[in-house]
């Protein structure tokens, strides 16, 4: 588990740090309604990869159906994830300016996301192999 020689492309390094976080996250759109095409996805896509990149941050994959998106997000440790989450469900501003005539068709009122979501962490081992390992330690004995 060392981070020392990992050719590993999300183990990403700062100054006194190194890391590999990614979160799962889920945006529904409001009362779940049908407002997506595919147009749209592939837009919403590129607007959330320019709002990761200003966070530092990387989306590493993006897919939606008619009602929802899941987005995986590799963020560095200083990137709080709930105004990562602030930011990118605000960059639907440009979605509904740009698609405001499909928008209206399925809501109303400015919103396009509920106002809940999904986040999950996920990536690298799983809890129990990372628990043995921890439990493994040699801990000093004096």
């Amino acid at each position: 588990m060392s981070p020392r020689g990992n050719q590993n492309p999300d183990v990403r390094s700062g100054r006194h740090v190194v890391y590999n976080l990614h979160v799962h996250l889920v945006f529904v759109t409001k009362y779940r309604r049908n407002a997506f095409t595919d147009a749209m996805l592939t837009r919403a896509e590129e607007i959330m990869r320019e709002v990761c990149r200003d966070f530092d941050a990387e989306l590493k994959q993006f897919n939606g159906e008619h009602d929802h998106v899941h987005l995986l997000v590799n963020y560095p440790p200083k990137v709080q994830v709930p105004k990562l989450v602030n930011s990118l469900k605000g960059s639907s501003r440009k979605l509904r300016q740009e698609y405001s005539t499909h928008v209206h068709r399925y809501l109303w009122g400015g919103h396009l996301w509920s106002g809940s979501y999904f986040t999950g962490s996920c990536g690298g081992a799983p809890l129990t192999i990372v628990k043995q390992y921890i439990e493994k330690q040699q801990r000093p004995v004096v």
